[in-house]
């Protein structure tokens, strides 16, 4: 902030004919900001230079179909020079905009319900949150992924500055961290609903709540600080330049200041809800209001407002009225007050509050600081002598009016609690929540609160109100609506057979191969220059090596002690012991007969704690076109997926994850079977990903050669920004667990292959923070091929 002096008013803007809902500031022209309202409308303001304190609309924007519920600005950059300003909305999209056309450059479609909040980051990345618990991440016109877990709507959403960090705060109380698509953390403390975050350093943020608080967080889980002051719901917040001091808004109709974690400046706007806030680039802060109203106020002397206005602005607070249960005023005796000549008295801090008896009416004064007096800011009505026999009585708690809303015909009633002072906007979506009712019914019910409340200030509820559907006493929702360790030893003992055990993965010869590993590999071999020899790699890896000898021998082993309903005839035995070295003949001609690959098939779902030879079996035949054909062609394929994805749960044995992992990646060397897991991409990789928190070298680099063949088969397909938005973050997730230097080789060249040639891919791997993750491995000399492709990697993302 430009120094301590009170902040006093700049301008009032009637800026919008319904609520603003969002504000921000623009990226151009300088100084300007975006505001976002119910009126469906988004408008650019900018300084007028004739007059200092004054803003003038320079941009008028539409697009959406129902209310604008917020806005943030995407960077400038080649294409968008000026910059792009995001609009959410009750519409379920989001618009696109630039400061040249009033219609959207482009719309995001993907939310299933009111889109509530956005916040940009680097390289063009933007976060959404909505009414349907999900967050989702954007490049561009592409979603690039979905966070889930959330269990009620997200209101707040905020891009860390680094790492590749994203924080949402939601109606379930929580607040989540998340790190390539992922929860890493989840923080709980607040007691209602999270509405705002913001970004106080690279690793500190607030929050703020219903509860009426604001929390300081550390991003790696702790609460170092609660801050008290509002006296109710708390909407937004923003953090001045110096990552310092703050300001927040809420339902208490105030704007408060926060210095050195104190509420410095309490400024009370005629309006019940400020909704909004932001920071301006010259250190004003502007605020959005229920009245369609944007206010600017400044501690710049020289912007503040003139004489008459500020007058004005005091006169228009002062006709304010007061429902001391949503303030800080408490219940009313008017006998018991004191009268003007209490405000002979100084305040003892900014925003101090005291009531004054002046006849039969009680009025509010603030105390200003900056003023030195007490400043009229309503007239308070709805005291305990005023209203005993006026109001009912719900739950505990006192409202204006209690409707009775029929969900079904006939069934009991849903009670509707409703006070004059409430927004019957966010009243009907969190009846509607609460209730679990569709919330394609948001637009009647709070148009039925509106109808059915219209002229009363305070008093009781009437005796009767009219359906919004039938104009019958009753409202039932839809009745007028057609739409709606493997480790070393995890088998029997000495001797055993080890499904490949020794071998991560077969590939073409050839000396400089950095997949080969062991003696065939040495660094010395490498090109000395900047030849990348390592990605993209669009062959595929996959795991070739067998030892058809053992592998049969534990095969008949395990027969010979299976329960009887279970054990194979010779017959079978004899079937999948042909199967096995037909398939290991590199030379051999002769095909897989149906019968062979039946008894695999049908083998492969012996019991999980013999089927393993089995397994072994099928990742071996599954490279033969024949049997690639047969099992991952047609419905055969989806049946083989699900029982690959079986075998793969977290309560899985973990040579099964190993080798369901390892037909998969078999799979990829047949054109069935790269058009399946093409087709499986999503489910397999989810699934796969979650075993990189099983400790075990075997899994992690069965698991990177996965990701590894999936980034191979997107190689030149920029159109699959979301497929290959998937590789990277199960790859960035992985590289938070694995120390096998092998797997982390495989992921290294999995990333390089996913951004090789393709701008968006590489803008999000930067945004997910992957260039400060992997750095740690360019230092790796031992294996070379790591060091050396993890710097081909820095550079392809500088």
């Amino acid at each position: 902030m430009s120094g301590s002096n009170s902040y006093r008013l700049r301008c009032s803007l009637a800026a919008h004919e319904m609520d603003v809902r969002g504000l921000a500031a623009a990226a151009f022209p300088h100084g300007a900001f975006v505001s976002v309202s119910r009126d469906r409308t988004a408008r650019v303001w900018v300084p007028n230079p004739s007059e200092n304190q004054v803003f003038t609309e320079m941009h008028c924007m539409n697009g959406h179909s129902n209310f604008v519920s917020c806005v943030c600005i995407i960077a400038p950059n080649e294409t968008y020079p000026r910059g792009l300003i995001a609009t959410g909305g009750h519409d379920n999209n989001i618009c696109v905009f630039s400061l040249d056309r009033p219609d959207p450059l482009f719309t995001l479609k993907g939310h299933k319900n009111t889109v509530c909040t956005l916040s940009s980051g680097k390289f063009g990345t933007m976060l959404s949150g909505s009414w349907d618990t999900t967050a989702k991440v954007w490049l561009g016109e592409k979603c690039l992924m979905t966070l889930q877990g959330h269990t009620a709507a997200v209101w707040a959403v905020v891009i860390l500055p680094e790492q590749g960090l994203m924080l949402s705060g939601s109606a379930d109380k929580t607040i989540k961290l998340w790190k390539a698509g992922r929860c890493e953390n989840t923080y709980t403390g607040h007691e209602d609903c999270v509405r705002g975050l913001a970004v106080i350093n690279d690793v500190e943020f607030l929050s703020c709540s219903n509860d009426a608080s604001i929390r300081r967080w550390m991003v790696t889980g702790e609460c170092v600080q609660v801050y008290y002051s509002h006296t109710n719901y708390i909407y937004s917040l923003a953090v001045f330049p110096n990552g310092q001091d703050f300001i927040s808004t809420g339902e208490d109709r105030t704007l408060r200041i926060w210095r050195k974690g104190e509420c410095s400046q309490t400024i009370r706007l005629p309006a019940q809800s400020v909704w909004c806030c932001c920071i301006l680039p010259d250190g004003d802060i502007a605020v959005g209001a229920s009245d369609g109203v944007i206010r600017v106020f400044t501690e710049c002397q020289e912007r503040v407002s003139s004489a008459q206005d500020l007058q004005a602005f005091e006169d228009e607070l002062s006709k304010a009225i007061i429902d001391p249960k949503t303030g800080d005023l408490g219940d009313i005796k008017i006998e018991d007050l004191p009268g003007r000549e209490h405000l002979d008295e100084p305040g003892n801090r900014d925003g101090q509050t005291r009531l004054i008896k002046e006849g039969s009416n009680v009025e509010a004064y603030q105390w200003s600081v900056s003023d030195g007096r007490w400043v009229k800011i309503g007239d308070v009505v709805g005291g305990s002598s005023q209203q005993n026999s006026k109001r009912v009585m719900y739950e505990g708690k006192e409202y204006d009016f209690v409707f009775s809303i029929d969900v079904n015909e006939g069934g009991p009633g849903l009670k509707l609690p409703y006070n004059v002072t409430d927004d019957p906007w966010l009243t009907a979506h969190n009846f509607l929540e609460k209730n679990d009712l569709s919330p394609m019914f948001l637009d009647q019910v709070a148009n039925f609160i509106i109808e059915n409340t219209k002229g009363h200030t305070l008093g009781p509820a009437p005796g009767s109100a009219t359906d919004p559907f039938t104009g019958a006493g009753r409202y039932i929702p839809g009745s007028g609506s057609d739409s709606q360790g493997f480790g070393a030893d995890p088998f029997t003992g000495a001797g055993r057979y080890i499904p490949e055990s020794g071998s991560t993965g077969a590939v073409p010869s050839g000396r400089a191969d950095p997949f080969t590993g062991g003696s065939a590999y040495s660094s010395s071999s490498l090109p000395k220059a900047k030849t990348n020899v390592f990605f993209p790699n669009t062959d595929g890896v996959m795991f070739e090596q067998a030892n058809t000898t053992q592998i049969l021998g534990k095969l008949r082993e395990l027969n010979s002690t299976a329960p009887a309903d279970r054990k194979l005839s010779d017959t079978a035995l004899d079937c999948l012991e042909k199967l096995l070295l037909l398939v290991t003949d590199v030379k051999g001609q002769e095909q897989p007969t149906a019968e062979q690959i039946s008894v695999l098939w049908r083998t492969s779902h012996w019991p999980e704690d013999i089927v393993f030879p089995v397994l072994d079996i099928l990742r071996l035949a599954v490279r033969h076109p024949e049997v690639n054909a047969q099992l991952c062609g047609g419905t055969e394929g989806a049946s083989l997926c699900n029982h690959l994805l079986g075998l793969m749960s977290s309560e899985g044995r973990p040579a099964n994850q190993m080798l369901a992992l390892r037909i998969l990646c078999n799979c990829f060397s047949g054109s069935h079977g790269r058009a399946l897991l093409l087709g499986h991409r999503d489910t397999v990789l989810s699934r796969a990903g979650d075993l990189c928190i099983v400790s075990n070298k075997n899994i992690h680099v069965a698991l990177a050669t996965l990701v590894l063949n999936y980034a191979g088969r997107l190689y030149g397909q920029p159109t699959e920004i979301e497929a290959k938005a998937q590789c990277l973050s199960v790859a960035s997730t992985a590289l938070e667990v694995v120390q096998d230097k092998e797997a982390i080789f495989r992921l290294l060249v999995a990333l390089g292959t996913t951004v090789a040639g393709d701008s968006t891919a590489k803008d999000l791997a930067r945004s997910l923070g992957v260039n400060s993750q992997i750095s740690k491995y360019a230092r790796v000399s031992d294996p070379a091929k790591v060091g050396e492709c993890c710097r081909l990697v820095l550079d392809e993302l500088q």
